[in-house]
């Protein structure tokens, strides 16, 4: 059924999100036009500040409004412990759990020879560079564990052998193999975490 030209743009942008097919799109779309419009407009406002003054963070690339997050700003966290993720989401997945104290670097992605994402589109040259700084003893490789996740750690757990007194980490008991970070329940990932290993 065909909506009315604006209706149907407001369908396609719901589309937009992740999981969100043309029934849900719709629900959401008529949601708003019929019960909550003004929700919709502080939605509307909200996200267009967001895309407008969010970016990333110059130290460890995760997504905030300041040039350096308020993790990296903060000298209670342990500068040695560089936890290597994929995206923003999964810092705050570790963050919930309260058992790391380290800092971050987010690649925003794993590496996928198929789709165009090699190591430079991950920001690899950027996280070299920070292993090389002589602070870090220890990288976590936090990436999920499908086999791009796998690959990916593998590639960064070389690139750690071949720095001196560098350790290369990988999250333990409790990661499903094929599973998402940002899916596993909090004492799940905090055992992870807490029991992870030597990579090489």
């Amino acid at each position: 059924m065909s909506f009315s030209p604006l209706i149907n743009q407001l369908i396609s942008a719901f589309k937009y999100l992740p999981g969100v097919g043309n029934k849900t799109a719709q629900r959401m779309a008529f949601h708003i036009l019929q019960r909550n419009k003004e929700g919709g407009r502080q939605l509307a406002q909200i996200l267009a500040a967001a895309i407008a003054e969010v970016g990333n963070c110059s130290n460890c690339r995760t997504l905030c409004e300041l040039e350096i997050c308020s993790i990296c700003n903060n000298p209670a966290r342990d500068a040695s412990l560089l936890c290597v993720v994929e995206t923003p989401a999964d810092i705050v997945s570790i963050e919930q759990t309260g058992s790391f104290r380290g800092k971050y670097f987010v690649l925003m992605g794993h590496l996928s020879p198929i789709d165009g994402i090699g190591p430079e589109q991950l920001g690899m040259q950027y996280l070299r560079s920070k292993l090389q700084q002589g602070t870090i003893t220890e990288v976590i490789l936090a990436t999920s564990t499908t086999v791009e996740g796998e690959t990916t750690a593998y590639y960064i757990a070389e690139m750690a052998k071949g720095l001196p007194n560098i350790t290369a980490t990988r999250l333990a008991l409790g990661m499903p193999l094929g599973g998402e970070l940002e899916h596993l329940d909090h004492s799940t990932l905090a055992r992870a975490l807490n029991q992870r290993s030597k990579v090489v």
